[in-house]
C-alpha cells in the first residue's frame, strides 16, 4: 500500500486515512422521496387523468351530449365488399407523419447552414444568421404560418402544402441552428488546433473531424425536436391542409361528435409523441456525453 493512502485526509472538516473522499450528500426529506416515488408518480398520474376525464364526462352529461363511442372504430378502418378500407383518421395521421418527416429534414439542412454561417467569423454571414433567429424566435408561429400561405404564397405560386413545409422547416430550423452551434461549439479548441497543424482547411476540418464529434453532443436534443415538429403540425389545419388535426374538425362538422373526436385525436398524437419520446430516451442514454 503506497504512503499517500495511509496519509491523514481532510475535506471539509471531515478526517480520516486512506483515499480523499468529500462528504457523502445528504439524504432529500422524506416527503420528497415519498413523491418521487414511481408508485406515487404513476398514482398521481393516474389521477390526473381521471380528473379530466371525469370533468369532462361530466360536463357532456350536464349538456345533454349524446356519446357515439361505438363510432369511432369506422374512422380508424372498415371492412367492405372491396376488402379493407383505411378510415379518415389513419390517413391524416399519415399525411401528419409525411408533413413533419419532409419539414424536419428541410429544417435540419437550413439549421445546419444557419449554424455555420453564425460560427463563420465572417461579419456579413453572422448578422444574417443572428437576424434571422431573432426574427423567427419572435414570430408566433401561426403569424408565419399566415405570412407564408397568405403573402408570400400568392407572390411566389406555391399552394399551402407547401406553404406548410416551408413554414414548419424555417420554424424549426432556427431551432435546430442553437442545438448545430452548441453541438460544434462542445467540441474541444485543440481538435481544430490539431486539423490545422495537419494543414486541414476549414471546412475539411469540419467534415472530418468536428461534425462528427459533435453528433454525440447533438444526437439527443434533435430527435427530441422531432416531437416538436409532429406537434407543431397540427397548426397547418387552420390553412386546410389535409392532416389529421383537419380530419378530426371535417368530421365534427359532419356528426357533430365533438367529445368522442377530441380525444381520439389527441390520443392518437399521445400515442405517436409518446412511442418517438420512448426511442428519445433510448438514444439520450446511448448517445449519452460521458463525464
Amino acid at each position: 500500500m503506497s504512503n499517500s493512502s495511509k496519509t491523514l485526509a481532510t475535506v471539509d472538516g471531515v478526517s480520516g486515512t486512506g483515499p480523499l473522499r468529500g462528504r457523502a450528500l445528504p439524504k432529500p426529506p422524506p416527503i420528497k422521496q415519498f413523491f418521487d416515488s414511481k408508485i406515487v408518480s404513476t398514482i398521481l398520474y393516474a389521477l390526473v387523468i381521471g380528473v379530466i376525464c371525469y370533468g369532462s364526462y361530466a360536463g357532456a352529461q350536464s349538456m345533454g351530449y349524446n356519446w357515439q363511442w361505438y363510432r369511432i372504430p369506422a374512422y380508424f378502418y372498415s371492412f367492405t365488399d372491396d376488402g379493407f378500407q383505411v378510415g379518415e383518421l389513419l390517413i391524416g395521421l399519415g399525411a401528419t407523419i409525411k408533413l413533419s418527416g419532409g419539414s424536419f429534414l428541410l429544417a435540419l439542412l437550413f439549421g445546419l447552414i444557419i449554424a455555420l454561417l453564425r460560427l463563420s467569423g465572417l461579419y456579413i454571414g453572422t448578422k444574417v444568421a443572428v437576424i434571422f433567429l431573432e426574427f423567427i424566435r419572435n414570430i408566433p408561429l401561426l403569424v408565419l404560418l399566415y405570412l407564408f400561405y397568405y403573402v408570400l404564397g400568392p407572390i411566389f405560386k406555391y399552394d399551402r402544402i407547401t406553404a406548410s413545409v416551408l413554414c414548419l422547416a424555417i420554424y424549426h430550423s432556427a431551432l435546430l441552428s442553437e442545438i448545430f452551434r452548441a453541438g460544434i461549439n462542445a467540441v474541444v479548441k485543440g481538435q481544430w488546433e490539431a486539423a490545422s497543424s495537419i494543414g486541414m482547411t476549414k471546412s475539411q476540418a469540419y467534415r472530418y473531424i468536428i461534425l462528427p464529434q459533435s453528433i454525440k453532443f447533438m444526437l439527443p436534443p434533435i430527435t427530441g425536436e422531432i416531437v416538436h415538429v409532429i406537434k407543431s403540425s397540427a397548426i397547418v389545419s387552420v390553412i386546410a391542409v389535409g392532416e389529421l388535426t383537419t380530419f378530426g374538425r371535417n368530421i365534427i362538422s359532419d356528426t357533430y361528435m365533438s367529445f368522442e373526436i377530441w380525444f381520439t385525436v389527441a390520443a392518437v398524437y399521445l400515442v405517436v409523441t409518446l412511442t418517438l419520446s420512448i426511442g428519445v430516451s433510448y438514444v439520450e442514454k446511448h448517445y449519452a456525453v460521458k463525464t
